[in-house]
């Protein structure tokens, strides 16, 4: 068990570390947008690129901080019933959640998502508006964001199969 939790910790780490990055994404995002804005109605000056880089960039934040929201245990639930649950009950319900449904989610899309940035990828896809930017790095921000969500839920499984065996354990001792 103690080799899982250590894989868990790196895990962890890695997506702390995603996470903490996306925050400096959101202050490029403000800082793009205000320039865009300036540009736009000061000067009139325009970009199709500036807009594009904005969605970009909020994409990279929402796919990437998926990870780090699991991880800290952020993601939308519903604590109206498992609150009312044992803890030892409420690890069950994770390690169900996570095996059977979250997993198996995210490989979908991961999957999905990896073929289609291969497509991209090969056709080297473009923005089909002037002076847009290239569309397959941000297809390739889909697989990726999903194989960290995917692998903060195998840390998170192994910290509740870990809970449930330590639980176990020290109840019949």
């Amino acid at each position: 068990m103690k080799v899982f939790l250590a894989l868990s910790r790196l895990i962890d780490a890695l997506n702390e570390g995603v996470g903490r990055f996306t925050h400096w994404l959101i202050l490029a995002c403000v800082l793009i947008s205000a320039g865009n804005a300036v540009a736009r109605y000061g000067f009139n000056l325009s970009s199709n690129a500036y807009l594009e880089i904005q969605w970009y960039l909020y994409s990279i934040v929402f796919l990437g901080a998926a990870g780090y929201t699991l991880k800290h245990n952020a993601h939308v639930r519903i604590d109206l019933v498992s609150g009312r649950l044992s803890r030892r009950t409420q690890a069950w319900l994770d390690v169900f959640g996570g095996l059977f449904m979250l997993l198996p989610v995210c490989a979908i899309v991961f999957w999905y998502g990896w073929s289609a940035f291969l497509e991209s990828y090969r056709i080297n896809e473009i923005s089909s508006d002037a002076g847009g930017l290239a569309r397959w790095p941000i297809k390739f921000v889909v697989p990726f964001a999903f194989l960290l969500l995917i692998l903060q839920g195998l840390s998170e499984t192994i910290k509740r199969i870990a809970y449930l065996f330590e639980s176990k354990v020290s109840s019949e001792q």
